[in-house]
């Protein structure tokens, strides 16, 4: 079982690839990955109790450690998430790399 650190940058309203990083992150949880991924910068923007956040809360329902970037979410003005999705400090990626996760940012 191997560990890895997904990084989304982008907003789902956007751009239409972002699915498929959620894609590989409910397949790597399904194959018995630990998985975590991370909203960063407008990839927060999914964050909002909205259409693309039930991906997330379902990614969530499989294990995937869904967390947005507290920074990102308050320069973006959203106060409230949607359910599985954890407000976070940007410095869980050091702590990932530092264990020896694999890390993909999109």
């Amino acid at each position: 079982m191997a560990s890895y650190l997904l990084i989304e940058s982008r907003d789902p309203f956007e751009s239409n690839d972002v699915g498929y990083f959620y894609d590989l992150a409910r397949d790597l949880a399904e194959g018995g990955n630990q998985v975590t991924m991370l909203l960063v910068q407008n990839g927060v923007l999914a964050a909002r109790p909205s259409q693309p956040a039930t991906r997330l809360s379902a990614l969530a329902k499989l294990g995937v450690r869904v967390l947005a970037d507290d920074f990102s979410l308050r320069e973006r003005g959203i106060k409230k998430v949607a359910d599985g999705i954890a407000p976070s400090a940007i410095d869980v990626v050091v702590d990932h790399l530092e264990a020896g996760h694999k890390a993909m940012w999109h």
